[in-house]
């Protein structure tokens, strides 16, 4: 059995793999995380590995206990990863996006890849087909696009993501909704775009928390796919375990 935590910017995620296949995904926070994972072993006489992806600091407390469970692996700047890392600032890089990069570069073999997370943030990672990462970007996601106009406005309403009716939006509401939701989905496509002319030969993994709502209301072809940090982190364990 492996566990694979993923501890986001809201939200913490669990996934359970035996044999290679997902069994189970649980939502959870940090406070329960520790009492879950002892429910999905409950019974398992083998050690059980756990891999462990924080873009937050995780309390020592939680980490100590994730010890007692199993064989703990935490990714950090200094595991060993199945790309090389070309950021100027490779001490900044996100541990989810090294997560995700190490992911596609496991799943899409010799392939131009650029993936998009949607989540708190937007963030865009491109690999080549010579798995060399360079970078990528960096913007707000559509609920702090949201939290951005009521925060720093006297009289914006606070929205939620909601369906895209009109470009034209004839209210207060519907005119936020149509700026942000239809400024995201052109900054999704200029992304993409920008890399398919340099290279046609491209590879597009969107995942993250509004991936769901977005893959049908963009035009290029995509791999869509909310869960795939954790599939990643699944991954990423098997290379990290192999290269020991």
């Amino acid at each position: 059995m492996i566990i694979c935590i993923d501890v986001g910017n809201t939200r913490t995620k669990v996934a359970v793999y035996e044999n290679s296949t997902l069994q189970q995904l649980v939502i959870t926070n940090n406070e329960k995380l520790v009492k879950n994972i002892s429910k999905q072993i409950q019974g398992i006489e083998n050690c059980v590995d756990i891999i462990l992806s924080s873009v937050g600091n995780l309390p020592s407390e939680v980490i100590e206990n994730l010890k007692k469970l199993g064989n703990l692996i935490i990714v950090t700047h200094e595991s060993p990863i199945p790309f090389k890392n070309l950021y100027a600032t490779p001490t900044t890089l996100g541990i989810d996006r090294i997560v995700l990069v190490a992911g596609a570069t496991l799943k899409y073999p010799d392939q131009n890849r650029l993936i998009i997370d949607a989540g708190t943030c937007l963030t865009y990672d491109f690999i080549n087909n010579q798995d060399q990462y360079h970078g990528g970007a960096i913007s707000p996601g559509i609920g702090l696009r949201y939290k951005s106009l009521h925060d720093y406005t006297a009289n914006l309403p606070l929205e939620k993501i909601s369906e895209l009716h009109s470009f034209v939006g004839n209210s207060t509401s519907a005119s936020i909704q149509s700026g942000v939701l239809n400024g995201v989905i052109a900054e999704i496509e200029a992304f993409i775009d920008h890399f398919k002319h340099q290279d046609e030969n491209l590879t597009v993994i969107l995942t993250g928390g509004n991936s769901e709502f977005l893959v049908n209301r963009l035009k290029n072809s995509i791999f869509a796919n909310p869960n795939f940090l954790l599939e990643s982190l699944f991954l990423l364990h098997q290379h990290i375990v192999s290269n020991d």
